[in-house]
């Protein structure tokens, strides 16, 4: 499942928008996205961001009242994200006693797998690979559902290797999980 939250910018973030996307098969499914009243007011620099100003969230829902639709969503699957550890530090404050079996970061596949890229950004990835090409109209950058959508476009683009054979499980995970006992995230400003 590719996870992507976009905060409030502030420490720790908290939750204003998140998608989640399955990847069965090598196909990639359509995303689903909440956005989410936080806490504590969106800051200006999140704000020129992702976009979102607190406007936008006055009539959103609380965690609270997406938390279950939420967790089923993401169940066991394993997680896949760019640059991860932030949006699982995000989910895991909000959702106490969720931990996915396994998460991949394609910002470590990405630094793995394509050595010579000059940034691992991953709106300079989207460029240099052609990950937007023909996404569905209204999507824009640093908004969760383009996010996953292009995160999930990359992962299935590392998923497969230069002579065309996938990748096993076993390799990507070798590639980009995150150590059993990573550190606690680092604010993300920008992607």
């Amino acid at each position: 499942m590719v996870v992507d939250v976009e905060g409030n910018g502030q420490q720790p973030p908290d939750l204003v928008e998140l998608a989640v996307l399955p990847i069965a098969g090598g196909r990639i499914g359509e995303p689903t996205a909440w956005l989410v009243r936080p806490q504590t007011p969106i800051t200006p620099m999140a704000r020129r961001i992702h976009g979102i100003r607190n406007e936008d969230l006055a009539d959103a829902p609380s965690f609270e009242a997406v938390r279950g639709a939420v967790l089923a969503h993401l169940g066991d699957a394993v997680v896949v994200g760019h640059n991860v550890r932030v949006d699982l530090g995000v989910l895991c404050r909000k959702l106490p006693g969720w931990v996915p079996p396994v998460a991949i970061d394609t910002l470590r596949l990405a630094r793995r797998l394509l050595p010579t890229m000059g940034s691992y950004r991953l709106g300079a990835l989207v460029a240099a690979l052609d990950l937007a090409e023909d996404l569905p109209a209204g999507l824009q950058p640093h908004r969760a559902a383009y996010d996953v959508l292009v995160t999930a476009r990359l992962f299935t683009r590392l998923a497969t290797a230069p002579d065309g054979a996938p990748r096993t499980f076993e390799e990507l995970r070798e590639a980009g999980a995150l150590p059993a006992t990573a550190p606690e995230p680092e604010p993300r400003l920008f992607e």
